[in-house]
């Protein structure tokens, strides 16, 4: 199986490899190099993953794979003038692979990896005591119930950045648990309506589209029921 890779680098700061019809999946390093090298593994690491919560899923049948980067996305940083600046907005990838249309293939198995994802990021604060939820840890931004707010309010963004929040963002709950409900009901609504919808818009200088939503979106609860769980240990 050839699997096809998109990649985002950060001059002097990080790249990221991206399997395309694998939206989730990611490979990380201090370059491009060092980000390719590592896909192989994350992929395999991906299939594990996959595997726990269904043995017989589409990514039991990967196979012996080959990956090949197809396109290389340099990452900027906007003012609010939309320049080039230091600090400011920055405007991660957007691939050509991204300006694709979902097929209803695309939102079955999308559907499925949130509801993994979802799975996981339950499971690993189920039995965690309020004090352990809301306890800052040396140089944490965030608290674990932070963290949980945090992904729920970027679910409802990524598809306020396609114009599909449904609600505003004031109307978005502060309560962690249910802020995450309310913004996944919604993405769970919006991106069976989205297959085969050929849309792609510009805010705050960044390219958005349905498949770089549903890219995101997976990887983003993913990382972070990573980041919680090392807190959990810690």
């Amino acid at each position: 199986m050839l699997i096809q890779v998109g990649l985002e680098t950060k001059t002097n700061a990080f790249a990221n490899a991206y399997p395309l019809d694998l939206p989730g999946c990611i490979a990380s390093g201090k370059d491009g190099s060092e980000a390719l090298l590592r896909l192989p593994r994350a992929v395999l690491k991906f299939q594990d993953w996959a595997a726990r919560h269904d043995p017989h899923s589409w990514l039991a049948n990967l196979g012996d794979f080959d990956v090949r980067l197809v396109e290389t996305f340099e990452v900027t940083t906007l003012n609010a003038e939309y320049e080039l600046a230091l600090q400011g907005y920055e405007v991660s990838a957007f691939f050509r692979h991204d300006w694709k249309p979902l097929t209803a293939l695309d939102v079955e198995r999308g559907l499925q990896l949130l509801a993994w994802s979802r799975a996981d990021l339950l499971e690993v604060v189920a039995d965690l005591p309020e004090g352990k939820l809301e306890e800052m840890q040396p140089g944490e931004r965030w608290s674990i119930n932070g963290i949980l707010a945090h992904v729920g309010g970027a679910e409802w963004w990524y598809l306020d950045r396609i114009n599909r929040a449904g609600i505003p963002r004031e109307a978005v709950p502060s309560a962690p648990l249910e802020r995450l409900s309310v913004a996944r009901a919604l993405l769970l609504e919006t991106l069976p309506a989205l297959v085969g919808v050929e849309l792609v818009l510009g805010k705050n200088g960044e390219l958005w589209s349905p498949r770089k939503l549903l890219r995101r979106a997976i990887w983003h609860e993913l990382d972070h029921v990573g980041h919680i769980s090392r807190l959990v240990l810690s």
